[in-house]
């Protein structure tokens, strides 16, 4: 029997036909567009990837402790697949905006709430937000004060939010999804007078290791990617000069926070039987190894 085909068909199939395998990727298990969500997404690395997320296809709840740097990033979104202003539900929307200090309990609750309520479901976590807290200042001299916001904020904020996801992918259907962590090349060598902000990332580290393993059950795969020098605004000053391990001050190379970016939605649309663990992407020049 033929079937006479209306227009509106024809032009879906064109639509369908345009869309690349890339675009295809940020659709979940369910058919509809993976879901993330960004910690620090309102600058940096954490706006780069939720940028590189959304040219991609997902669907991404950026949150941040400033509205106006979330709005920034939202507005940085491209046109296209990945950001389709006027849908609604699960694959689609404009990003979801949420003010969070995710060193707040009550911000990291009432923020996964606002991502289950809008998009039913969470793929990925990118546990972005931390601070490196007082620069250059020696351990004898270091606050109590700045020590526990660095604390709080890359390691209690860490394992604050990693806990929500991952109590929200184990009641999900379909269950499981992935948290990818921000470590630091600081997680295995550190920088002098940075006692706080390396501490936190060895920590860290050891609560990838665990997460990781108390995910296997429920489908929850859990990594970590450790960057040395991507070029944002935290890391403007190594260009002109960092302070060394050998007590000297010399300029460091950076390189392009989008190839950070780029390795990051490599990690997240992995089959979730598939993990990177860790990754480490670095500056090729900087001094890592040795630190010197």
């Amino acid at each position: 029997m033929n079937t006479v085909r209306t227009s509106d068909e024809e032009r879906t199939d064109e639509r369908t036909a345009e869309r690349t395998d890339e675009q295809r990727v940020g659709e979940g298990r369910t058919g509809t567009r993976k879901v993330a969500v960004v910690t620090g997404a309102g600058s940096g690395i954490g706006r780069a990837v939720a940028v590189e997320l959304l040219a991609a296809g997902w669907s991404v709840a950026l949150a941040g402790r400033r509205p106006e740097p979330l709005a920034e990033t939202a507005a940085a979104a491209p046109a296209g697949w990945g950001y389709l202003p006027g849908r609604s539900g699960t694959g689609g929307g404009t990003p979801l905006t949420v003010r969070a200090d995710v060193s707040r309990p009550e911000d990291v609750a009432a923020l996964f709430g606002a991502v289950r309520d809008r998009f039913g479901r969470l793929d990925l976590l990118f546990n972005n937000a931390g601070t490196f807290g007082p620069g250059g200042v020696p351990v004898e001299e270091l606050p109590y004060d700045a020590w526990r916001h660095v604390v709080d904020t890359n390691l209690n904020g860490a394992f604050l939010c990693a806990q929500a996801a991952y109590r929200q992918m184990k009641e999900q259907d379909p269950r499981g999804g992935r948290i990818i962590n921000n470590g630091s090349i600081s997680a295995h060598t550190p920088r002098p007078h940075s006692v706080a902000y390396t501490a936190t990332k060895h920590a860290l580290t050891g609560l990838t290791k665990s997460l990781s393993l108390d995910g296997r059950p429920y489908g929850i795969a859990v990594g970590q990617i450790d960057i040395g020098n991507a070029a944002t605004d935290m890391t403007a000053g190594m260009q002109t000069g960092a302070l060394q391990a050998n007590g000297e001050t010399a300029p460091e190379p950076v390189m392009d926070v989008a190839d950070v970016a780029r390795t990051v939605r490599h990690m997240a649309e992995l089959p979730l039987e598939a993990n990177v663990q860790f990754a480490t992407v670095l500056a090729t020049a900087m001094p890592y190894v040795g630190r010197g």
